[in-house]
């Protein structure tokens, strides 16, 4: 109740004030007005009892409404209102009130002062919003309007009837039918009048989530799909330079545009004079070169819809298990994520790292050169062009 007062009476002093400075409308501040955002605050904290009650009341500049803040006659009917609604003491001045301001049909205003109403007379004057509303309809039958005085009035009495009739089970406070019809109109409880509905909201429901299930599964298709991609790429480039390619243990079955992986890639990953369980992760590095010694010249990461932090610590790993600081380590990764990718570069604990520098190269390179590096490349240089490192 605080917070209405609290509204009312700031604007009761505005208006006072309006009429001593020859009618020059300061209750409401053209944009802005403090004092104002304040009162409607007070009320809003009242969510409980229902949503929205400040929304009719904020300044909508595209519209240029509720009409309250650019017209002075409007604003001053507006403050003679709530004057009077403040110091009514009995239902038919109130209800007298009601019919003048209607009279004024002040744009985006409307019934919404009934939630004002409502802190000040819980018990003659419900809340008025389209939940509210809704739950009505469905409850009853009926179909009354957001948004007209007459449509809140004939809502009004028949509340009033039924808050007499049911009394006992509920009170005498109209908040709590109020509260009844909000929870029937936003579906949380279901009766007859709104079951259909409710049934069709949740087919669209599970609609929906049917669509976002199918549009991940493509997503992962399309991901898997450029993954391979890129691989397929990286393993045609190392041939054509001359070296053996490695593709990653768990890839090799994989096939795109009905080329196997495998079929370019060494069958069984080469010896190494590393601990078994070194070779083991290396092997399932995305692809690797090799030269004749079967000493890694390069290695790949490809990324998508993983961390790219993590990719760039399997290079970094690869780099300190093989010791040769002549590697060079790539990160492949969509263009939609270079931003995203040059950050992780620049984190300080990677530039100080005593391995070789990461660099990186969009699919869109790689895939739009890749013919012209395989018929004039000769060795890993020939990817100079097309990749990036980051360094502070």
């Amino acid at each position: 109740m605080a917070g209405g007062f609290l509204l009312f009476h700031s604007f009761v002093q505005e208006e006072g004030h309006i009429k001593r400075t020859n009618r020059t409308a300061t209750l409401l501040n053209r944009h802005y007005n403090p004092r104002y955002d304040l009162s409607m605050e007070a009320i809003c904290e009242q969510k409980q009892v229902f949503e929205g009650a400040a929304h009719a009341f904020y300044w909508k500049p595209k519209l240029r409404i509720p009409d309250i803040y650019e017209n002075e006659e409007n604003q001053l009917a507006f403050g003679r209102f709530l004057k009077a609604v403040l110091q009514a003491s009995d239902e038919k001045q109130i209800l007298t009130e009601i019919v003048k301001l209607d009279q004024y049909h002040i744009k985006s205003l409307g019934p919404a002062v009934a939630n004002i109403l409502y802190f000040l007379h819980p018990t003659l004057f419900p809340p008025f919003n389209t939940a509210i509303v809704n739950g009505f309809n469905s409850l009853l039958d009926r179909k009354i309007k957001l948004g007209s005085w007459p449509a809140y009035l004939e809502m009004r009495e028949t509340l009033l009837d039924i808050n007499t009739a049911y009394r006992s089970s509920l009170s005498k406070d109209l908040g709590a039918i109020s509260g009844l019809l909000f929870e029937i109109g936003t579906g949380r409880l279901i009766v007859s009048g709104n079951a259909e509905a409710f049934l069709q909201e949740e087919e669209k429901k599970r609609e929906k989530g049917r669509y976002k299930r199918h549009l991940e599964v493509l997503n992962d298709t399309n991901e898997e799909s450029e993954h391979s991609e890129m691989q397929l790429y990286l393993a045609r480039l190392g041939r054509s330079f001359g070296y053996n390619v490695w593709i990653a243990q768990n890839d090799h079955q994989r096939q795109w545009q009905n080329e196997t992986l495998g079929r370019y890639s060494l069958s069984a990953f080469p010896a190494m004079d590393l601990p078994k369980s070194v070779t083991d992760t290396i092997a399932f590095i995305d692809v690797l070169w090799l030269n004749e010694r079967n000493e890694i010249v390069s290695g790949f990461e490809v990324e998508k819809s993983t961390s790219i932090y993590s990719g760039i610590l399997r290079l970094h790993d690869l780099s300190l298990s093989i010791g040769n600081a002549t590697s060079r380590l790539y990160l492949i990764c969509p263009d939609r994520r270079e931003k995203e990718v040059r950050a992780q570069l620049l984190r300080p604990s990677l530039q100080r790292t005593q391995c070789g520098p990461v660099s990186y190269i969009r699919f869109s390179d790689l895939r739009n050169d890749c013919n012209a590096m395989c018929k004039y490349g000769k060795s890993v240089e020939a990817l100079d062009p097309i990749s990036n490192i980051c360094t502070c």
